[in-house]
């Protein structure tokens, strides 16, 4: 077993995208083109619009923000709630309080759980029934 330590005093800036008061932590990588990070976004933090390298799971552990897919539409999520990107999907993210999210990208992910009204296989999303609001 190794423990590993994702503090944020470990936390490197996220410099890419137009990002602002985002930084993460490398949790590992693997075979296959499979990285894990640990986010950290201040209040008022956001990971700017680009597209998905990976699909990609993007889970609140603490805090709370949003994340916006293609639409550009934000909608609000909370520890406990994910978001779901395609390879390829333009997205970006953010908190307007502050939020830690591990973040999980495969080059072609396949979630296990279908939101409402979508086939098995294709990425849930965020739920629509998620208050939103526009970016």
């Amino acid at each position: 077993m190794q423990v590993i330590d994702f503090s944020p005093r470990l936390a490197e800036p996220i410099l890419k995208f137009d990002s602002t008061g985002a930084s993460s932590v490398a949790l590992g990588d693997g075979a296959g083109e499979a990285h894990a990070y640990c986010l950290y976004l201040e209040p008022g933090g956001q990971i700017g619009r680009h597209p998905a390298g990976f699909g990609q799971l993007f889970l609140v552990v603490q805090g709370a923000g949003w994340a916006a897919g293609v639409d550009g539409i934000r909608v609000a999520l909370r520890s406990g709630q994910a978001a779901c990107f395609e390879r390829g999907e333009m997205h970006s993210k953010g908190s307007d309080t502050g939020m830690t999210a591990v973040m999980i990208q495969v080059r072609d992910l396949e979630p296990r759980q279908p939101a409402p009204g979508r086939e098995a296989g294709s990425c849930p999303h965020i739920p629509a029934s998620a208050p939103a609001h526009r970016s």
